[in-house]
């Protein structure tokens, strides 16, 4: 038995899919396709998959993951790409099969770029405003938990950022926490930023790599 790493990308009207959905729709394309994959025990046996890191709902996502265990070890990856790709919709597309490197346990980061604009504001204006929030001391915000609702300092989960001027929109590159225990949402930074300056925003967020504490690339 191999366990391996599928990498594929989530995009289009798949981007509002929920995770739950996505799980559907992988078990499907993996039962489809005949790919040789190591099936869960009991009454209801089902292809055993796991995501190391769910992709919130309306986030982009160009290189994200499952893994799965394989039961014929010589099995061809580019076989795997090519079969799951005739049975998944448009907006899935595995371009990448691999052993994995890293436990999902590892992951502590995760990047992002996210296009920003709003109504009442300028590109110019916005980039401005989002350096001088990143610059603040605390971004605090609300944050709800499934038992309550409480105010957090988002501050210390972000590792890094840069805002640039696109014209129509400001962009924002942010490197955010992303560990089982410490996980800052983009969401949250943006509605910080719309309780600070009293403004709605309009954003296209995607979600690009994941990385461990020492910053190296998840794979």
């Amino acid at each position: 038995m191999k366990s391996v790493r599928i990498w594929f990308k989530k995009d289009f009207e798949c981007r509002y899919i929920s995770h739950l959905d996505l799980n559907r729709c992988m078990l499907r394309a993996l039962h489809k396709s005949k790919i040789p994959i190591w099936h869960t025990e009991g009454f209801n046996p089902h292809p055993f998959a796991t995501f190391p890191l769910p992709l919130s709902l309306g986030f982009r996502g160009v290189n994200e993951c499952m893994d799965v265990k394989l039961e014929d070890d010589n099995f061809p990856f580019e076989k795997i790409i090519s079969r799951l790709n005739g049975c998944l919709p448009r907006g899935l597309r595995v371009f990448d099969v691999t052993e994995p490197v890293m436990k999902a346990g590892k992951i502590a980061f995760a990047s992002f770029t996210i296009k920003i604009s709003c109504d009442s504001e300028n590109s110019h204006t916005i980039c401005e405003q989002f350096k001088e929030l990143l610059a603040s001391e605390s971004i605090e915000i609300e944050k709800k938990s499934k038992k309550d609702i409480k105010t957090v300092d988002i501050k210390q989960g972000i590792k890094s950022f840069a805002v640039t001027d696109k014209f129509d929109f400001a962009e924002l590159d942010v490197v955010l926490s992303a560990g089982s225990s410490d996980n800052v949402n983009p969401n949250l930074l943006i509605s910080a930023f719309e309780n600070r300056f009293l403004v709605s925003c309009d954003t296209d967020i995607t979600r690009n790599d994941l990385y461990n504490a020492d910053m190296e690339l998840f794979r």
